[in-house]
């Protein structure tokens, strides 16, 4: 229970016990004036009773209110929820999209890597190729050198 909670159940027991201890005095008639009408009522009990319902009016008040805090508060924490749940599905799609944006440079990745070795295949075997062919042409060289008799003359 809080403080004000508190003071004002201490004012209101206040009042009660007044009223208890003074009944007799609170009861007893005089003249009440309206302005226009004057009547004779007992002037305490008619002010408790203005009391009363002044109480009952503000605590009637404070429930009202509460209860439109409440209805406001849950109001927000639905529109809360609401964005929340935009705010996954867009970040939901963003993922997707980041993960489509990747594999297809991924893809890009390895069609260019592909390209490239095969570039590399090719240009080795033509390598070796020539390789071949100037090692053939070193052994056929060689072949004719030998081949040669002592005597010939090399031909230019």
């Amino acid at each position: 229970m809080n403080l004000r909670t508190l003071f004002l159940l201490l004012i209101v027991l206040a009042i009660a016990a007044l009223a208890a201890l003074n009944w007799s005095t609170l009861a007893e008639p005089s003249l009440v004036s309206l302005g226009l009408v004057s009547f004779e009522a007992p002037l305490g009990v008619l002010m408790l009773g203005l009391t009363v319902l002044l109480g009952v009016f503000f605590v009637a008040y404070v429930l009202s209110l509460q209860g439109t805090m409440l209805l406001e508060t849950r109001r927000q924490s639905k529109e809360l929820h609401a964005q929340r749940e935009l705010a996954d599905k867009a970040e939901a799609s963003r993922f997707t999209d980041l993960r489509a944006f990747l594999e297809s440079q991924h893809q890009q990745g390895q069609a260019a890597l592909l390209a490239r070795m095969d570039a590399l295949e090719s240009h080795l075997a033509a390598r070796a190729e020539q390789s071949d062919n100037t090692t053939a042409a070193y052994v056929g060289q060689l072949e004719h050198q030998l081949r040669r008799k002592p005597g010939d003359s090399p031909a230019p």
